[in-house]
């Protein structure tokens, strides 16, 4: 028995379950990735924007207004304090944001601070943004504000000339936590809500798949109840036209296969052992004659002796083509019989001879032209056999047979009593015998094996009243006139 490998160790639903929930996981995490990188980009490109707002030079306000973060008198006394030649006279205070924080840097790369502004680290892209080698430069770094707390910025660096030449640069840093927090804060949400997707996935794919294999779980059902119970009338209904449906449709067609075959098969046996029935009982009854006759000590007459002894002997080679024939329609379909090039007018032609010693009596005229056809030698030959020995059984005696092949169709036409109408539906069942011929020799199975010959040869035969009375066999088989090697 071939077995079948195993393809896991979940059962169906439980691996249609999670292969559901993992490409929800899958796709729940490319999506919640692919937000958080989006809103990282505007948070970012949003800050850089404020940045560069607040590292542009303003003009100065008016009188009274509000000097804002980035005064130029506040930029040039840093710078002048940085180079040691500022004055404290009309220096003005500048009071930025808790988290933000500006300097000034010189040409030299040295941070300049404004007074309450904190300080940062200056880069060396700093350096080179205060000696006119960039405009401007944007990267991370870390600062400390004006209360004295270390934390991380974002930093713009922004280039300028004074009015007397100087060259310099104005740095201004917001904290990175603007940005960070809130994408913590979304990091976690996406979290939360991946892992309420899968969860929600695995759960709506274990009763999809509950719902979707409950017709698997009814075709499993009915097999085990097929096999618990040998019913094979047992039918799955099959609604729609999905795949399940289709495997339903298919399972009924296979039971109703299995159905029939067993029908034929016990049919087979009932019709065999009826048939070996009448052998049997007249062997028997002529064997207890002789062996009667040999106890009792009074010999049989030599005349009667030997009809028992010819009974017998017929008897027996009834059994013996009975049990051929029986043999030859139990062969599997499935078990191709040797194909090959067979010349059917050989076939025809040996058929004839056998025919003339078993009729005697009898005139048999062939015309027989050459046709070969594809099939096995031993089966045709039997077939066209079969067919002459129905024509010479049921020929009158000094009554005659016509045999002819020609144009790939073989007619075997004798003048015996005819077939009635009503009858010639049944003529190639299995057993089926007319009323007038079972008083004849023979066990009905020879025009079955025809029937299934002449299939399994690509052909067809049917059988029709002929002219001036008696039957007509008519064999078609594919071929051609010239054997095809």
């Amino acid at each position: 028995m071939r077995r079948m490998p195993l393809r896991g160790r979940l059962p169906l639903r439980g691996r249609l379950s999670l292969l559901t929930a993992v490409a929800v996981a899958v796709a729940v995490a490319a999506c919640a990735t692919a937000s958080w990188f989006m809103v990282r980009d505007q948070l970012y490109k949003e800050l850089d924007r404020r940045l560069g707002a607040m590292a542009s030079m303003p003009r100065p306000g008016p009188p009274g207004g509000n000097p804002g973060p980035r005064r130029s008198e506040d930029v040039t006394i840093a710078l002048a304090r940085c180079e040691d030649t500022a004055t404290t006279t009309g220096e003005r205070q500048w009071r930025p944001g808790r988290l933000e924080i500006m300097q000034v840097v010189n040409a030299q790369g040295r941070p300049c601070t404004v007074p309450n502004a904190g300080s940062l680290t200056v880069t060396g892209e700093d350096a080179r943004v205060a000696r006119g080698e960039r405009e401007f430069a944007v990267h991370d770094g870390t600062g400390v504000t004006a209360d004295g707390e270390r934390i991380d910025v974002r930093v713009r660096t922004q280039g300028f000339v004074t009015p007397a030449g100087t060259r310099g640069a104005v740095s201004v840093g917001l904290d990175l936590d603007q940005v960070e927090g809130p994408l913590n804060d979304l990091a976690l949400a996406l979290a939360a809500f991946a892992a309420l997707g899968v969860l929600a996935a695995a759960g709506i794919g274990l009763m999809v798949a509950r719902a979707s294999l409950r017709p698997v779980d009814e075709l499993t059902a009915v097999t085990e109840h097929i096999a618990r119970t040998e019913d094979l009338g047992t039918r799955i209904p099959a609604e729609g036209a999905d795949e399940i449906a289709r495997l339903s449709r298919s399972f009924n067609t296979m039971t109703a296969a299995l159905a029939a075959s067993r029908d034929h098969q016990q049919q087979l046996i009932a019709d065999a052992g009826h048939e070996l029935r009448t052998p049997l009982t007249s062997l028997r009854t002529n064997i207890d004659l002789l062996l009667r006759a040999e106890a009792t000590g009074r010999d049989l007459p030599a005349e009667t002796r030997h009809r028992l002894l010819v009974s017998v002997k017929a008897q027996m080679q009834e059994l013996s083509s009975l049990v051929g024939d029986l043999l030859e329609l139990a062969r599997p379909e499935e078990a191709e019989p040797a194909r090959e090039t067979v010349a059917l007018h050989d076939v025809a032609a040996r058929a004839v001879e056998r025919a003339r010693l078993r009729g005697p009596g009898l005139a048999i005229e062939a015309g027989i032209e050459p046709w070969y056809v594809t099939g096995d030698p031993a089966s045709l030959e039997r077939a066209v056999v079969n067919l002459l020995d129905n024509a010479v059984k049921f020929s009158p005696p000094g009554g005659s047979v016509r045999v002819r092949l020609a144009g790939g169709e073989l007619s075997v036409c004798d003048h015996g009593p005819g077939i009635p109408g009503e009858d010639l539906p049944h003529v190639f069942e299995r057993f089926w015998r007319s009323p007038s011929a079972r008083s004849l020799p023979g066990s009905g199975l020879g025009l079955s094996i025809v029937a299934r010959v002449v299939a399994e040869a690509g052909g067809e035969v049917r059988l029709e009243p002929a002219a001036g009375g008696g039957t007509l066999a008519r064999v078609r088989l594919p071929g051609g006139a010239e054997r095809a090697d």
